[in-house]
Parts: C-alpha cells; sequence; structure tokens
C-alpha cells in the first residue's frame, strides 16, 4: 500500500490511464476486426473503406504509446495484403 499522498496519487493516475488505454485498444480491436470481417465476406469496397478509416486509428494508438509502432505498420501491411489478395482472386474469377 503506498505510504506517500504523491505515491497515492500515481495509483489513481495508472488506474485512469490502464481504463483509458483498455478502452483505445478495444475500439483499435473493433476497427481491425470490421476490416477482417469485410475481407471475410468478399465485400472489397467496404473492406477498403474500412481500411481507411482503421489506418488512422492504428497510427495514432501507435504514436500515443498505446502499441508499439512496429505492431501498428504490422497490421497495415496485413491487412492491406489480405485485401490486395481478395482483389486478386475476384479478379481471376472476373
Amino acid at each position: 500500500m503506498a505510504n506517500t499522498k504523491q505515491a497515492k496519487k500515481r495509483i489513481r493516475q495508472a488506474e485512469k490511464h490502464r481504463r483509458h488505454n483498455a478502452s483505445m485498444r478495444s475500439m483499435l480491436r473493433t476497427y481491425i476486426k470490421k476490416v477482417a470481417a469485410a475481407i471475410a465476406v468478399g465485400d472489397q469496397t467496404n473492406a477498403i473503406a474500412s481500411l481507411r478509416s482503421a489506418t488512422p486509428v492504428i497510427d495514432r494508438m501507435a504514436n500515443k504509446g498505446i502499441i508499439h509502432k512496429n505492431k501498428a505498420a504490422r497490421h497495415k501491411s496485413r491487412l492491406t495484403a489480405s485485401i490486395k489478395k481478395m482483389e486478386e482472386q475476384v479478379g481471376a474469377k472476373a
């Protein structure tokens, strides 16, 4: 248990930041899932639109330190590659 006034304050701040960061991570996962769901269904226009809305959110979370910059890059790269692969499959069928 914290003894000093400052240590008690830091505990309060840490809890507040933890809750906020958890909320932001949840929002990030939701954006990523929307893109993945559109890719799974094969909805090309919705997948591209979802990726365009998810990209700035991913970048913002990396800049704020909620996720690592490499993780942000990995998410964007994999989602983009999945969309490209889906486009190629649609193009091959047509």
